[in-house]
Formats: structure tokens, sequence, C-alpha cells
């Protein structure tokens, strides 16, 4: 990978180096085959997907107009995955008012056997700061499960407002919305270091 593949970069005060760049389907699918089969991933509904699977899943994401797939790095080493999508076309069609801007976000952070305190908070940092690197956005929303209490918390510490409880095929999730400005107010970032 050349610097050219990076989309977006920042630096993290305590972590360092984190940056953004476009998933490829077929060399990330056993990378991500890893991570999304892993029982800390149990949120993402991809427990017993098979190798071919993941690459078929993300093949379909990465050629969808309206859905988009990255990894994310941390030191220039593979450390998460992050999905943009609009929620006027896909997920969230019919469940609630979408506005002007908005952008639908998920994102999964990789396994790992030695975690570094304040990691899930950089990461969920760094997915928001790219995407509000685009002027075009002006409000993310995201809808995770209910039961997912941990990334509540994490919502919340970015400027996520919960809005109400829907129930969507999969799932009991709680729709969720953070604008610019309550990004900017959680966590003092006005703009990202784009590459």
């Amino acid at each position: 990978m050349s610097t050219t593949d990076i989309l977006y970069s920042r630096t993290d005060a305590v972590l360092g180096d984190f940056a953004i760049r476009p998933l490829d389907p077929l060399s990330d699918a056993e990378l991500l085959h890893g991570w999304v089969t892993h029982p800390k991933a149990s949120f993402w509904m991809m427990q017993d997907a098979s190798l071919p699977d993941v690459e078929r899943e993300y093949m379909r994401i990465t050629a969808h107009e309206h859905h988009h797939a990255f990894i994310g790095l941390h030191r220039g080493s593979p450390a998460f995955l992050m999905e943009s999508y609009d929620p006027r076309e896909l997920e969230l069609v019919g469940l609630y008012d979408p506005e002007p801007g908005d952008v639908g976000m998920h994102f999964l952070v990789a396994p790992t056997e030695t975690p570094l305190s304040g990691f899930t908070r950089a990461v969920i940092t760094t997915v928001m700061a790219a995407l509000f690197a685009d002027p075009r956005t002006r409000r993310v929303v995201v809808e995770p499960d209910v039961h997912n209490k941990a990334v509540h918390a994490l919502n919340e510490a970015v400027g996520f407002v919960p809005e109400r409880e829907i129930r969507k095929p999969e799932k009991e999730a709680l729709l969720s919305f953070c604008t610019r400005e309550q990004f900017e107010a959680a966590t003092g970032i006005t703009q990202g270091a784009s590459a």
C-alpha cells in the first residue's frame, strides 16, 4: 500500500497515527474474516460466516453505489473496519426522516491480545473525523443494537444523542445522531488532517 491509498489520517495525542484506506474485498477478506467472526464481534452478526461469505459480502459492499467500506490503520497496521452508507438508500429506509447531509456509519475494532487504553475511543473519533472531513456530511446516523451498551457509551463520548429505539429486521436498534457541531463540542476536533 502506498501513501496515495490513504484517504484520511490524524494523529492522536496519546496513541499516535491513525489512517483510513479503501477496503479491497479480495486481499482484505482473510483479515476481515478473523475480525468479524471473533466472539467479541457478536454485534456484527457474522459469527458463522465462512471466508467466501466475507469475501462476497465485502465485494457486494464495495460495488454498491451507496455503501463504502474502509480499513483503518493504527501506526500503519490494519486495526479497524469502517463502513459508511447513505441512510436514504440503505439500512434505515422508512425508519426515520433523513436530512440532507446524513451519513450512516458502522465500525469494528480488530480483536487484540494487547489492548491499549483509550484505543476504541480513538478509533471512533478517527472514524467520525474522517466522515466530517467531507464538507457534505452534516450529521452521522447510527443504529447499534439496543443491548450494545459499550458502543452506546462510545457514541455518547463523541457527541451522539440517542433519539429512539427502532425495529430493524435483524435487531432492535438505538437510533442516534451526531451533528458536526456536537462532534466538535465533544472532542475538540474542528478539522482533521486529511491526506
